[in-house]
Parts: structure tokens; sequence; C-alpha cells
């Protein structure tokens, strides 16, 4: 045990140090196949033993998602807001002002980071709490989502006995993660976001750091808000001493002796932000003597020893040439602006999205306009408006196509959403994922079925439609890169188990928009057959306790697709089971019962006892409330366990919940008996 100890924390120093070399220095000293070996080692020391796990571990940047949403955090001292100033003319004013007040001073010019800011707590060298700015006095805490951010350091470098810290920061999104986040989101037929920042400020909202880990954010800090044991002189030795503890700090702050320095330093990086990889929108002048600063003091929103000089935008003129139709992996239709050739913000733009028809409806284009285009966020394409005055008659409507450009199905429009969409699951844009998400370990779990089988067999022409898949040969396999016997032998055998799942598997795997596999297995239960569920019209859909309006368009617009009866057709053909067998002899003695699972069981792991529950109609939840009917605790139980008993909340052992699930006898309830969950969300409704 000691030595385990000893070797988890030489572990958790040498892979921190590793992180802030790479993540903040760009100077990585080992390689990612060392780095990744240590966090195994690490990993496997923390499973063996969990009571060595710290706060400061690398392994607990990514947890499980919070149980509750964020709490309020007071701010050690206020997080002020910046006055601005627009032009040379009113930051002279500022400098006059200042000057008149101290005298002629120094200053530090720094990057306006366009992204959220944060305030870090660190207690006697550890990270323990990051909070959002909030109001400047309370912000929200999201320490769980800041541990994702890999240029965050867990425990400070060279940390020289500072007994409470808090560091201020700003949390961004690098461009290039940017612009692949909006393309995915466009893709799923989800709003964009409109500029780095809003992306960086949802991303640190996210209830599960999973997302936010996917999300790719970085962290630069600029600023000591409060500190224990440590004091400073100028604002120019809190920066070094910030990046000497391991965070990183702008490369690219500068001291100015006045105001012609300042102003060059404004000039200079209005040209060159095209530069950086990250959103700036202008420059942050300080006073660099702490004490000036408490000479200057502050208004009640702002200090009156700094200022943003904000940077203007860049925009140009240039002609819609043309509104072509993109179709993505999910069907989502997005029309995109096909633009003569123009330079705009460090680059030659000549196509930028148009997000959806009522977008183009909205800014009023029309195909020939000369329209204004700028970088929204500096960084996407972003068509502002048509500049009318220039229309000369030759200019044409963009109409919606009601047919998909890739295939030639019917496009569908669901009420009260922006996107049209293709319900071809076979639509040649989204046949790839298509095929990947039948064959994934939730669907119909076609085993070897990954991307680059799945890309050789549409390259061969083998698989053009998802049911191509019930019909492929051995001769066909054989084919295959890598393909011999024995794989040739278990891809045939997991094609022909795969026929036999369950109904519900089979209407997820169809990726029916909406229809996830809790719902599925819900519409399962409640037709049995997939020919009751394509006969059931809305009416009876939104009979359904768990199915809303958008739920039952989404269902009758899939199966009102000839070729998506054509797929199920040659399914049955194949042989793939359209019964979601035993449902006639399910029991529903659970209905309206809400469930928290924590800790391990032995004889279930929690998505089997998940999947129990709801086939018994009952509910089970992430988080633990007041309308909570039971918390089963398994070995090892984790926070939820606490917030029972502080709720009073009924707690069951697994031989209670076995007791409920075979012999359908409830324990006794809570004293809130009868109440339902009225927690997270109910389909789309």
């Amino acid at each position: 045990m000691e030595r385990a100890a000893e070797r988890a924390a030489r572990l958790r120093a040498e892979l921190n140090f590793h992180a802030y070399r790479y993540y903040v220095l760009d100077e990585p000293v080992i390689s990612d196949e060392e780095y990744d070996r240590m966090m195994r080692e690490l990993q496997e020391i923390e499973e063996r033993h969990p009571e060595l796990v710290t706060p400061d571990s690398p392994t607990r940047r990514v947890g499980a998602p919070p149980d509750q949403a964020f709490q309020p955090v007071r701010h050690r001292s206020r997080m002020m807001s910046l006055d601005n100033v627009f032009n040379q003319e009113e930051l002279r004013a500022f400098i006059q002002r200042v000057e008149g007040q101290v005298g002629e001073t120094d200053y530090i010019c720094e990057l306006k980071i366009d992204g959220a800011g944060i305030a870090l707590t660190y207690e006697n060298g550890v990270f323990v709490r990051g909070a959002t700015r909030g109001d400047g006095v309370t912000g929200e805490d999201v320490t769980a989502n800041l541990r994702t951010v890999k240029s965050l350091p867990l425990r400070l470098l060279n940390e020289d006995q500072v007994g409470f810290l808090e560091i201020r920061g700003e949390v961004f999104m690098p461009k290039e993660s940017f612009a692949e986040l909006n393309r995915q989101r466009e893709e799923e037929g989800q709003p964009p976001f409109a500029n780095p920042r809003n992306a960086a400020a949802g991303s640190l909202r996210q209830l599960d750091p999973r997302v936010t880990a996917s999300r790719n954010l970085d962290l630069i800090c600029y600023e000591i808000g409060y500190i224990e044991g440590k004091s400073f002189r100028t604002h120019g030795e809190v920066l070094e001493q910030i990046a000497a503890w391991g965070f990183r700090v702008s490369e690219h702050w500068r001291h100015a002796a006045n105001a012609g320095e300042i102003a060059e330093f404004c000039r200079e990086w209005i040209e060159r932000r095209d530069e950086l990889a990250y959103e700036v929108d202008g420059a942050v002048i300080k006073v660099n003597r702490l004490d000036l600063r408490e000479r200057l003091g502050a208004t009640s929103k702002a200090p009156r020893w700094a200022v943003a000089y904000k940077f203007p935008a860049e925009e140009k003129t240039t002609r819609l040439l043309d509104i072509e139709i993109n179709v993505g992996r999910t069907g989502a239709l997005t029309p995109t602006a096909v633009l003569e050739p123009v330079f705009v913000g460090g680059s030659t733009v000549s196509r930028a999205t148009l997000h959806n028809e009522d977008e183009i409806r909205r800014k009023g284009l029309r195909i020939g306009d000369v329209v204004l285009v700028h970088k929204a966020g500096d960084v996407i394409p972003e068509v502002i408006k048509p500049i009318v005055e220039l229309r000369d008659g030759t200019e044409r409507e963009f109409v919606m196509p009601d047919r998909c450009p890739a295939c030639g199905g019917k496009v569908y429009r669901p009420e009260g959403e922006v996107v049209a969409r293709c319900v071809n699951v076979d639509c040649p844009a989204r046949l790839f994922e298509s095929v990947l998400h039948f064959g994934s370990r939730g669907a119909m779990d076609i085993e070897g079925l990954g991307p680059a089988t799945i890309n050789e067999l549409m390259e061969k022409g083998y698989v053009r439609t998802v049911e191509d898949l019930y019909y492929l040969t051995e001769e066909q396999l054989y084919s295959l890169t890598g393909f011999k016997d024995k794989s040739v032998a278990n891809m045939m055998e997991s094609i022909e188990r795969s026929k036999g799942r369950p109904l519900s598997r089979l209407l997820f795997a169809l990726g029916i928009r909406h229809v996830g596999a809790h719902l599925a297995e819900v519409l399962a239960r409640r037709f049995r057959t997939m020919e009751r569920l394509m006969e059931a019209d809305e009416e009876e859909l939104l009979s359904i306790e768990e199915v809303g309006p958008a739920i039952a368009e989404s269902v009758r617009a899939f199966f009102s697709e000839p070729r998506n009866l054509q797929l199920i057709r040659r399914l049955e053909e194949a042989g793939v089971n359209m019964e979601e067998r035993g449902a006639e002899e399910e029991t529903r003695d659970l209905e309206g019962l809400t469930f928290v699972l924590t800790g391990g069981l032995d004889s279930m792991t929690r998505e089997e006892a998940r999947q129990a529950i709801e086939a018994r109609g009952g509910r089970v939840s992430s988080s633990v409330s007041r309308k909570t009917d039971y918390v089963v605790a398994g070995k090892d139980p984790g926070s939820k366990y606490d917030k029972a008993v502080e709720l009073g909340v009924k707690i069951i052992g697994e031989e209670e919940l076995l007791g409920m699930l075979g012999e359908g006898r409830p324990p006794a309830l809570s004293a809130h008996e009868g109440e339902g969950d009225g927690e997270g969300e109910r389909g789309a409704r």
C-alpha cells in the first residue's frame, strides 16, 4: 500500500508536469505513448486503491455528470467589467484621465480574448473550485467542467507556500475547434453558435463534463483576484508569477512606457489578429503599478485603471453567385452561399453558410445580389445583408427544394423547426453514418462492422442501402482488406445473430429522428410489431405519455417515405425480427416510480438494471431530488447516497430491487408517495 501511494504521487506529479509542457508551453518532452502509459498506470493504481485518489489527479479531469444544476459561488473579490473605447482619441482621453490623477506612469498591454471569464480557486496549491463570472459578485460552480480544460493546472508548479489563491482568466474555444463544432451542429440540424465566446460559455455550462471535454476548450489567465501570503509591486510581476505557477498567459503581452507605445500595440494587433489561433476583439490597457491602481479606484462597475480598446470588424462587399444545398450526415439540408471570392479577415472567402431557409428570408437575400460579408467572430464567413441599392433586376428569389438534391427523396420540415431534412436512410449523403449507426452496439450490434469496413463495402458497391448488409456473401467479404477465413465467418455469424434482435433495437437502428434507445423501447412495448407501429396514426402516437407532437410527426414522416417502407420489407425478407418478443407478458407494476442507481451491483450492470426497471414502467433518473422514490445503493455508493439521506429518500439495496423486479411488490415508500419526478425531458414534447 505504501509503495502504491508513493508511485501514485510520483505519477501525478509527472503527468501534471508533462500536461503543462504540452498544453501550456507547447514543448512536450515525452512521447504521447509514454504519457498514455503513465496515465494508464495511475488509473490502475487508483482503481485498486480508491483512497489514494486526490483532487489534483489528472484522472479526475473528466468525471461523471454532476448530480444537480450549478451551485452559486460568491467571489472573494468582485469580478468587474471594463469600460470600452473605440478609437485612438478615446484611448488618449483614458490615459489623460489616469495621468491627471497619478502623474506619468507605465502600462501593460494585453490582447482581449473573446471567451468566458472564470475564477479559479487554489488551496495549498491544489485546484479546488472554478466559477463563472456571473454578475461579478456571484458566479456558478463549474469545477467539474473546468477540470476537463487540459491547460488548467490541477496543482500549482512552484507553489511557494501560497495558502489561498484566486486566479482570473478567460476560457475560450480555438478557431479551428469552433469551426468544427459549428459544422457538426449544422449537420445535426442544430443552430450554430454565433461566435467562439458563446460556444465557450455554453460548453462551460454543460451538465455532462464529457461534453465539455469534447469541445477542446483552452485557458489564458491574466490576473490575481485574491491571494494570501504574497504581494506584488507591478502587474508585470503578477503575469510572470502566474506563468511560473503553470498557467498559460498571453505570449503577446507587452510593457508600454507611454501613449505612443500603447497606440502602436493596438495598431499592430488590429492587423495581425488573424495570425492568432483564438479570437480576440480588442486590447486591454492596464496601469502597471499596483499601488497606483489603489489610488485610482473603481466606479460601481469598472476599474478606473484599465480600459478595453475594441477592434473594428472587417467587412467587404462581393456578389452572391448562387445558393447551393448541402446534405449533412443526419439528412439536414443546409443552404450555402457561393460567393465571388473576396479577401476578408485574413483569408479568401468563396463560400458561407446561410444556415436555413428562414435566415435567407429574414436577410432578404437574392441570388445575384451584391452582399456585405465578414467573418462572424472573425472566424466563420457570414453574409451580413444585401446591398439593395445595387440591384439591377436580374436577381432571383431562392426556393428551397422539396426533393433531396443527393437522392431525390422527399424533404421534410417539421412544424416549428427551421431545418429541412431528407428522411431517406439510404441517401448517399448520409448512408455511411446510417450503416455505422445501424450496426453499432446499442442498435443491431454487428461485430466487426467498423468505419474502415463500411467504407470499403461502399466503395466496392456491395452496400448501397442499409439492408444490403443482410445480403452480403462470403465471396464479397473475402475481397475486403484483411478478411480471412475466421474474420469472414465471424462477420457472417454476427450478421445472422443480429436478425434476432428485438424490435426496440431495430427501431433505434433505423435512425428515426427523435427516437433514441429509450423511446424505441417505449414504442416497441406499446405496438409490439413493426406492422402495427407503421399503421399507427398521429393521434394514437400522441396517446403515449412520452410522445409529443415532434416525435409523432417524425415517426409518421419516416414511415410515409416509400424508400423506408421498402427498406423494412427487404429486412423482413432477409429474416430480421419485426416483433418485440415477450412484450405480452410484461407487467407495468413500477409505473410512476422514479429510481436513482448508485454504486456497483453484483447480479447485473447498472444499464441492465435500468432496462429492467423501465421494462416494468419505472423511470431511472441521474440525480436525486425530493421527488425520487427509491435510491438503489450498491457497493461503494457515491454522493447520491448522501443526498438521499439528506432528503429522506427511501434507500434500498440490490436484494430489495431484485424482489421488486421479480415479485412486483415495492417496499414502503417515503413521505412523498405518489408524487411524480417531474424532472428531465419527455421526448421532444
